[in-house]
């Protein structure tokens, strides 16, 4: 085929086919998998025990033995940012899994409270929402590691906390507008209840919008469990996390500023990746975005 006729070819249909082709989700969605790959390699193998200590081998350079060099501990870096993938991925999953599962039942059900005249609980949902924006994820986290102690389960809880509001709203929204479709009138006319309307109507209508949001807000969680751990608020020792590595590599930054560099870049690689995802998985589940493709 010469390459007028190459050009002039229509797009490959499917979804699939239509994702790949999109950049921002293509680039997004190897870098994702490439985390989550480390994720699940960490689960049968790393380099070194990542609690292994080798004092005579502390701050090694990059070398055979050791691919990404050792921390103050002369623990192995590379085995240190695979565990911490795990880390990263449990939190994620988890705190967005508690905001959508929670916040998406509060917000269809707040829209069709509305769609049925009884503003009452819309508003009660939406003024708790604005309460909890009032309180981020650290604060949050601070709060119940005051009581608890800190700790990975603190971290989950507190994200997860403050992703409650975001689906809520979004999903509230987005109810609305389904709410207001001739069809969802033709199936109250039909006698079918506001659970069974939001069931075969409004959840797989909104389902496109929820699972951007929810691929942005792993991102966020990502960030934040690192923050967490930073300060010394989430994960706990001898357990990896790249936020805790970025941490104790403050105190070695001019004898060995890579250490905070590898922590840094798989933050960076992962949050990229799973943007530029939900950015392609918007265009590609919107519409008149995808004629246009």
């Amino acid at each position: 085929m010469n390459p007028a006729a190459l050009a002039a070819a229509p797009p490959p249909r499917g979804f699939w086919a239509r994702a790949w082709r999109h950049k921002s989700f293509a680039i997004g969605a190897v870098l994702s998998g490439a985390l989550v790959l480390v994720a699940l390699l960490s689960l049968l193998w790393t380099p070194y025990a990542v609690a292994e200590i080798d004092i005579p081998n502390k701050l090694a350079p990059p070398s055979a033995a050791h691919w990404l060099g050792t921390d103050s501990l002369g623990r192995d870096i590379v085995s240190q940012l695979m565990v911490g993938a795990q880390n990263s991925i449990v939190v994620g999953v988890v705190a967005v899994g508690i905001g959508l599962v929670l916040g998406v039942v509060l917000g269809c059900a707040a829209a069709a409270a509305q769609a049925a005249g009884r503003r009452g609980f819309d508003e009660l949902v939406m003024r708790a929402s604005d309460f909890t924006f009032a309180f981020p994820a650290l604060l949050t986290a601070i709060m119940l590691t005051a009581i608890y102690g800190p700790g990975l389960v603190m971290s989950i809880v507190a994200i997860g906390i403050f992703n409650i509001p975001v689906f809520a709203r979004i999903a509230r929204g987005s109810a609305q507008a389904i709410w207001a479709r001739e069809y969802v009138t033709a199936a109250r006319a039909a006698g079918l209840g506001p659970l069974a309307i939001t069931r075969d109507h409004v959840l797989p209508n909104i389902a496109g919008v929820l699972i951007v949001q929810a691929t942005i807000s792993f991102a966020t969680a990502i960030l934040a469990e690192a923050a967490l751990s930073f300060l010394g608020l989430g994960t706990q020792p001898p357990q990896p996390s790249w936020g805790r590595m970025l941490s104790e590599a403050q105190t070695q930054m001019f004898q060995a500023p890579m250490l905070a560099v590898w922590p840094g870049a798989a933050i960076m690689a992962s949050v990229l990746g799973l943007n530029l995802m939900g950015d392609g998985l918007r265009d590609l589940l919107d519409p008149k975005l995808a004629r246009g493709r």
